[in-house]
C-alpha cells in the first residue's frame, strides 16, 4: 500500500513539472504570436498606406518639384 502511495505521489510530481514545462511553452508561443501580431498590424498600414497613394488620380498628384 505504501509503495502504490508512493508511486502516486511521484507520478503527480512528475505531471506537475510536465504541466510547468508545458506552460512555458505555451507562454512563450502567446508572446510570440503578440509579436507577429503587431508586426502585422504595422505591415497592413504599410501596405494601405502604399495602395492609397497608388490609387491617386493624375489630378491630384503633387508637381514635381522642378515645376
Amino acid at each position: 500500500m505504501e509503495q502504490r502511495l508512493t508511486d502516486m505521489e511521484m507520478l503527480i510530481m512528475h505531471q506537475g513539472h510536465i504541466i510547468d514545462q508545458l506552460n512555458e511553452v505555451v507562454t512563450g508561443q502567446q508572446a510570440l504570436i503578440d509579436q507577429l501580431t503587431k508586426e502585422l498590424k504595422i505591415i497592413k498600414e504599410h501596405l494601405r498606406g502604399l495602395s492609397a497613394s497608388e490609387n491617386r488620380l493624375p489630378s491630384e498628384e503633387e508637381p514635381p518639384p522642378h515645376y
